[in-house]
């Protein structure tokens, strides 16, 4: 059985190697796993090439080969990971994920809850939340996204010039600027290519306010 910090550095020395092709430098292998003497990294070397973990190969300076990995992690790495997993989820809240809201021309009306997906707790610490991935770019020029993921407070009323998720005729949603005139809601995009709707008060819902957006970057 490996020692945790020998375990770690093997781990790392495998990583780098997959994904370089080149093993990692001494300074490197010492930050990784939080030592502060290259000593230290010799020493953790050594133990491994006597367990036949890794090998040294000859004529290349710092050339190590992973010979094999092993099969049970040392326990202080299981702990390890059960906090950090405990941490996220305690830090992280769970919101069902309607499916996709228009910010262009509407879509079908918000689908019944399918999944979840996993938000800071803090975006959502004071009433119902729901989640929209955004479709269409008409509200680029407010920093909506096509592909971004809307955080919905759910409410049934909102203030002139909230962006809202707007409910038409029971049949279409989608997330645009509301304006109340007189007996109309205009329903207004961030966008010049596009037009505002124009609608008797009547044909529209309320489902809910943005709250904030979530992006996801590949």
């Amino acid at each position: 059985m490996l020692t945790e910090k020998q375990y770690k550095l093997l781990m790392f020395i495998n990583k780098v190697t997959k994904e370089t092709g080149c093993c990692p430098s001494f300074d490197e292998m010492k930050d990784a796993i939080g030592l502060k003497s290259k000593s230290g990294i010799h020493a953790l070397i050594s133990a491994l090439e006597e367990r036949e973990f890794i090998k040294k190969l000859p004529h290349k300076a710092r050339a190590l080969e992973v010979l094999r990995i092993p099969k049970f992690k040392p326990s202080a790495i299981i702990e390890e990971e059960k906090k950090r997993e405990i941490a996220l989820q305690n830090s992280a809240a769970q919101i069902p994920l309607y499916g996709k809201i228009a910010a262009g021309t509407p879509i079908a009306a918000i689908a019944n809850e399918t999944e979840t997906i996993s938000v800071p707790f803090e975006m959502v610490a004071k009433g119902r939340y729901y989640a929209l991935n955004i479709e269409g770019n008409s509200m680029v020029e407010a920093g909506i996204l096509d592909g971004d993921t809307a955080i919905i407070k759910k409410t049934d009323t909102a203030d002139n010039g909230s962006i809202v998720v707007a409910l038409i005729d029971n049949e279409e949603a989608t997330l645009k600027i509301l304006q109340k005139k007189g007996n109309e809601v205009w329903l207004v995009p961030c966008n010049k290519d596009y037009q505002t709707r124009k609608l008797e008060a009547n044909r529209v819902k309320i489902q809910g306010v943005l709250s904030s957006i979530i992006r996801n970057y590949h």
